[in-house]
């Protein structure tokens, strides 16, 4: 029989480490494999442990590691041939494993992760921004440069190839990782057959912003692991170019050209419109391009500030929610 052993770090999640580790054990159960539950616990102050060894985990507490630490330290202690990555407020569909280990045995791909959506009373902005990812319903296999550690499967083998995640990163951990298995040879494939439900969606503006600035804070990093490649640049060089136009714009106001501050503020809203459009037309939905044309906006702006705080060296800590 089959065995996997599934890593899942936690920090506060106590109302949704339960069902997250239920429909886990029903995925493992539905593909008739052996299930080991590892969750890696970054020093919750809620009774998040609690629950999680009530469902059967095994639960290390280890605070103050950054998040590609805790995952290596659950992946250090796990037994099964398969090795599976997922947050602790992600609820899998039942069908996750049996469907991705199908794929596998077909030789369609070595490392799998599902697309993720958010339930249906998350607010707009959450439901907008996680749509933005999710691929047609008519192309359900997906061969991907990258892929998130919302959910992520591979065999052992592949994790221990690569050394396990980069423990330098306190962000895209999951990009370095997903982008060193396909250089090792690993073919990465995102599926959309079934998706997974992320509970733990921004439930404020607040939120939102300060998830989108921390996540934005890897892209130095990268470049300086993976060198300086036109993917992994255009996104930092395009929102400094936000920030240029914005201060251009400031300029050309103070100094009595408000036509020419009009005109750089116009051209700082067509990157954000590229981008909604990029990922909106084939939801064929304008009302969602109009929301992720808003969201592009704001988050350039986070990650040219992200990008040039980090520059100077800024390490602001951010607990290891997973």
């Amino acid at each position: 029989m089959k065995r996997i052993s599934i890593v899942i770090p936690m920090f506060n999640e106590a109302r949704h480490i339960g069902r997250t580790l239920l429909a886990a054990q029903k995925a493992a159960d539905a593909a008739d494999v052996e299930c080991e539950l590892i969750v890696v616990d970054n020093g919750s102050e809620d009774h998040g442990p609690q629950v999680a060894r009530q469902f059967g985990a095994q639960v290390l507490v280890l605070p103050g590691l950054l998040i590609g630490a805790l995952r290596n330290r659950g992946a250090a202690l796990a037994t099964g041939e398969w090795l599976a990555f997922i947050d602790a407020d992600v609820e899998m569909p039942e069908n996750w494993l049996s469907l991705l280990f199908e794929l596998e045995s077909r030789a369609q791909a070595d490392v799998f992760g599902l697309d993720l959506h958010t339930p249906a009373q998350a607010p707009w902005y959450a439901d907008a921004w996680q749509r933005r990812t999710l691929r047609p319903a008519s192309h359900t296999l997906h061969s991907v440069q990258w892929l998130p550690t919302s959910n992520l499967l591979m065999r052992h083998t592949w994790f221990e190839q690569i050394g396990g995640f980069d423990e330098t990163l306190r962000t895209g951990e999951d990009k370095d990782l997903t982008m060193r298995l396909r250089a090792a040879g690993a073919r990465l494939m995102a599926v959309n057959e079934s998706v997974a439900l992320h509970w733990g969606y921004e439930a404020n503006w607040r939120e939102w912003m300060g998830k989108e600035m921390w996540r934005q804070g890897s892209h130095l990093q990268l470049l300086r692991t993976h060198g300086y490649s036109l993917r992994l640049l255009r996104f930092p060089v395009l929102s400094l170019l936000v920030w240029l136009l914005d201060f251009l714009a400031v300029s050309a106001l103070l100094d009595g050209f408000p036509h020419h501050a009009a005109v750089m503020v116009m051209i700082t809203l067509l990157p954000g419109l590229l981008l909604s459009l990029r990922q909106s037309l084939k939801h064929r939905d304008i009302l969602l391009t109009l929301q992720l044309w808003g969201l592009h906006w704001v988050r350039l702006h986070l990650a040219g500030a992200a990008f040039i705080l980090s520059l100077c060296h800024w390490n602001a800590r951010r607990p290891a929610r997973g």
